[in-house]
């Protein structure tokens, strides 16, 4: 079993630390990576990190997911309230799926509080900051390692 985690991006995250710092902080998207790599490393596991503006390139790292990584970590941005091509594409994916959002989404505009992706995550990390990717890293690990000793199990029995 895979110890890669996907942590994907979707559009406009690329300016992170330059958009609206009021509202996503300081932090630019290659801290986060470098953070990302660092604690998945301290727990085993390796990051494969990807932002594209592009909702066909987001599916296709979906698509890819589903034969190189152990979980997702997704930060759909805009697609989250839109896309139910990226819905999909998760419902495919057999692993654990953490759904992240940098602001409290809850807290803002109306627009912003009906998730489609919720449907098909695990779990759902909102609005703690930058910092929010680490602590999915750690949730993701732990549910990877549960996933990967309840396998061995079914298969020693």
């Amino acid at each position: 079993m895979s110890k890669t985690i996907f942590v994907l991006n979707g559009p406009n995250l690329n300016l992170l630390g330059e958009r609206e710092p009021a509202i996503y902080g300081t932090t630019t998207l290659s801290d986060i990576h470098r953070n990302c790599v660092a604690r998945a490393a301290r727990l085993g596991f390796e990051i494969d990190f990807r932002q594209t503006n592009f909702e066909g390139e987001l599916i296709e790292s979906v698509h890819q997911a589903r034969s190189q990584a152990c979980g997702i970590i997704i930060n759909p941005a805009g697609y989250t309230f839109t896309s139910v091509a990226l819905l999909d594409a998760l419902k495919m994916f057999d692993g654990p799926k953490i759904e992240l959002h940098i602001s409290n989404v809850h807290a803002r505009e109306s627009i912003y509080h009906s998730s489609l992706i919720s449907r098909v995550a695990t779990g759902i990390m909102i609005g703690f900051g930058a910092r929010g990717y680490e602590l999915a890293i750690e949730a993701m690990a732990d549910m990877a390692s549960a996933a990967r000793t309840d396998t061995l199990r079914q298969e020693a029995s």
